[in-house]
Parts: C-alpha cells; structure tokens; sequence
C-alpha cells in the first residue's frame, strides 16, 4: 500500500480513536454521576421495583457499551501499530490483502473477508 493511502487510513483511525475515547468518557462521567446521585438525594430514589429494574438494565447497557468500544479502541490502536510496521492492509490470519472497500468500511479489521467468514463459521 502506498505512504499516501496510509497516511489517509492513519488520519481516520486517529478521527475514530478521538470520538471513540470521548463517548467512553462521557458513558463513564454519566454513570458515575447517576451512581452518585442514588446515595445523596432520597428524592432521586426508584419508588418501584419497575424503576429500579430499568436503572439496572441502562447501568449494565452501558457498561456493555463501553466494554465494546474499549474493544474497538484496542482493535483501532493495534491497526495504528500495522501502519507503522508498515503491515496495515495484510491479513493478519493468510497474509493475503485486505480489499481497500474493507478497510473503508472497517479501517482497523486485521483480516480479509474469507478469513473474518471462516472465523465467524467457528
């Protein structure tokens, strides 16, 4: 692949990487003021179980969330460090190319489609 369309591909991870970190941030500041809330203020207090119950399901919701975009951030860093090996584009399973309509869809995917389908089949 060519410095100019690494350089392209680094330029998105590093866009992605920004938004993705500030959703993390806002998801963890968010429930954590949410937590922090339910000891101070009796008046924020679930009457019915119902609301206790939907508070529940968005706290773990969120720490769904955040758990997958830590993933993706994990992914997006590991598909800097291919650019910088100079590695970015390889499939990381046959060695084969990584189509560059994959690698605008999915910028930081580490394997070509037939591999990501065989992994997806096991």
């Amino acid at each position: 692949m060519k410095k100019a369309d690494m350089q392209v591909y680094r330029d998105r991870l590093q866009v992605l990487r920004a938004r993705l970190r500030g959703d993390v941030t806002a998801m963890a500041d968010a429930a954590l003021r949410k937590s922090g809330m339910e000891g101070g203020d009796s008046s924020s207090m679930p009457i019915h179980m119902a609301e206790l119950g939907s508070e529940n399901f968005e706290q773990e919701f969120t720490l769904s969330l955040m758990e997958t975009e830590e993933d993706t951030l994990a992914k997006i860093d590991e598909a800097l460090e291919r650019i910088s090996n100079g590695t970015y584009g390889i499939c990381v399973e046959c060695g084969g190319v990584i189509p560059k309509t994959r690698l605008n869809a999915i910028p930081y995917t580490p394997v070509c489609i037939k591999c990501a389908e065989q992994m997806e089949d096991h």
